[in-house]
Parts: structure tokens; sequence; C-alpha cells
């Protein structure tokens, strides 16, 4: 059983299991009865998106210092008790069912989700790719 970290909206590969949302707004455009027949996700899950200040750090970055700052506020983010205990869930889920976590960002180093990756790593998630 493992936790892959996946594109939203790319295509599903074989035993994804769940695909969870963790972005802070739904896809534009996309009625909500369609967003997992169109492989966005099939539940929503914004706890593990990056507040709206933060998102704003990412999007305006274009160095690797202001890069560094944007995941140092993510980081930050998800430290609270209530995103570690969150973390702390899915790692264990991790343990007993296949499911997937993402996020719409072309690239997983310039995304949150690589910095969501390294968290449930920490916290001891079985994750698609590592042994």
């Amino acid at each position: 059983m493992v936790i892959r970290v996946v594109r939203l909206g790319s295509p599903r590969a074989e035993n994804e299991g769940l695909r969870i949302g963790t972005v802070r707004r739904p896809p534009r455009g996309v009625p909500k009865a369609e967003f997992s027949r169109r492989d966005w996700y099939d539940a929503w899950f914004p706890n593990l998106a990056p507040s709206l200040e933060t998102m704003k750090l990412a999007r305006a970055a274009t160095t690797p210092a202001e890069w560094a700052a944007f995941f140092r506020k993510y980081r930050a983010e998800m430290a609270t008790p209530e995103n570690g205990h969150a973390i702390a869930l899915l790692a264990a889920l991790s343990r007993q069912t296949d499911f997937s976590l993402g996020c719409y960002c072309e690239r997983e180093d310039r995304c949150h989700r690589s910095a969501l990756r390294e968290l449930l790593h920490a916290a001891g998630a079985r994750l698609h790719g590592e042994p």
C-alpha cells in the first residue's frame, strides 16, 4: 500500500486508489459532479494546501531564494498541530490502502506537493517509488 503524489488532471495510474486534492480551490469551469471522472480528485482536502498568502509567494517566485522562502512558509504552516495530525493520519493510512494526493502545478519541484511528499516521508508514510 502506498501514497502516490500526482498532478491533478493527469490520467490515473493503475491501482492509484482514491485521489485527494490538496488544493486551495476546486478546478475552474468543471462541474463538481465531474471532478472524479475527469481525473481531478475524488475528495477535496484543502487543509494541506498552502494558504492564500503562501500561494502568492509561489506565484511571484523566480529565484532560488524566493522558492526557498515559499517552501519554508509552507512547511511552517504544516507544522501546526492540526496539519501535523492530518499528515500523521495519511502516513498511517498509507500502510493500509493505496491513495494519491495532488495539486494542479505542472512541476512538482515548484509545488507544495514536493514538500508534502517530504513531510509524509518524515511521518513514516509509504510512498510510491520509495523502498
